[in-house]
This record gives C-alpha cells, sequence and structure tokens, in this order.
C-alpha cells in the first residue's frame, strides 16, 4: 500500500496482496507480511508470487492478517490494480466511493497511448508511462513494488485533476462477493 505526500497523512493507501502496504510519505512500508491462507495451498505459483512453502512456516493466520488490514484501510481511500481480486482474497467489501481501481480508469490508459476500453496490465501501463520495468525478477512479482506502481500511477491521474474516479461507473468490479 503507497501513499502520495501530497494528498494528505494516510488518505490515500495502495494495497496488492501478497499482503503489503506502504503509507503516509508515498513509499513507507506499513504492511508486508506472509499469511497463512485458511484453506492447504496447493500450488505457490512461486514464477508469479515469489512465494516458496519456506515462506509460510511462520506466517500469520488470515483472520488475524485480515483484522489488521480492515483496521489499517478502514476509513481511507485504498488504490490497487484490478484492486477487486486483492478484496477478494481479504474476503472484504470497500466501499466503491474510497476505491480508485488504476485498470479502470480510461484517462491513464489514453495518457499511455493505449485502448482505453482495455483492462491494460500493471506491468504495460507502468513500462507506458514511466519508460520503467517492473515485474522482471525470475523470483516472482513484488507486491512492495506493484503497490509502489499502482500509487504512482495514481497520482499521475490526480495530476491531471480528476480526482473523482472511484466512483461505480469506473470501478464495476468492486462488489461484494
Amino acid at each position: 500500500m503507497t501513499a502520495p505526500p501530497t494528498l494528505g497523512p494516510l488518505k490515500y493507501v495502495a494495497l496488492d496482496c501478497e499482503m503489503v502496504g506502504t503509507g503516509p510519505k508515498g513509499c513507507d512500508l506499513i504492511y508486508d507480511k506472509y499469511i497463512k491462507p485458511i484453506n492447504p495451498v496447493t500450488d505457490f505459483r512461486s514464477r508469479w508470487s515469489g512465494i516458496r512453502r519456506q515462506d509460510l512456516l511462520h506466517a500469520i493466520p488470515f483472520d488475524q492478517a485480515q483484522k489488521e488490514i480492515v483496521k489499517i484501510i478502514t476509513g481511507k481511500v485504498v488504490v490497487g490494480h484490478a484492486i477487486h481480486n486483492d478484496f477478494k482474497v481479504l474476503k472484504y467489501f470497500h466501499p466503491a466511493c474510497q476505491t480508485r481501481d488504476t485498470a479502470q480508469i480510461p484517462l491513464l490508459n489514453q495518457k499511455a497511448g493505449l485502448p482505453v476500453n482495455e483492462m491494460v496490465s500493471l506491468k504495460r501501463l507502468t513500462k507506458a508511462i514511466f519508460k520503467k520495468d517492473i515485474q522482471t525478477g525470475k523470483g516472482g512479482h513484488s507486491s512492495v513494488e506493484d503497490a509502489k506502481a499502482t500509487m504512482e500511477l495514481f497520482k499521475v491521474v490526480e495530476s491531471m485533476g480528476a480526482k473523482t474516479l472511484s466512483l461505480s461507473a469506473l470501478n464495476p468490479l468492486n462488489q461484494e462477493t
């Protein structure tokens, strides 16, 4: 989770599951823990997640992590890329008016020179807008890197004066599951 410095302390947080957070100064880590899933892991998907069996040996229980994360994000604007996936993993519903999904903001695609009606990956959008490569390691994605990239993308939209981009018309996937 990340928060841009110009938007006030902990008003905004960016979320990317493998359970991570950064905070008020734009890249301060506020939550980064391994979490033991409720169900047994059948596929670590280490190539993408970067998580290995040994990483979960001392992981905290899901219920504990969920409470901690919900406490952090309650009352905050949560920024994510395809954030509905993160909320689904957390078994949590966040109000649409307090959610910003960079995968659902046509202005970002337009600025990147990409089709506005297409859901573009975080990697592709970051490369197109910032000329920066992310998700390049062979050890899987870094949730910290992804959360930072997501917040940087959101700051681009904020700087364009588009401050009402949370509403359900742009975020139809944030529904209780």
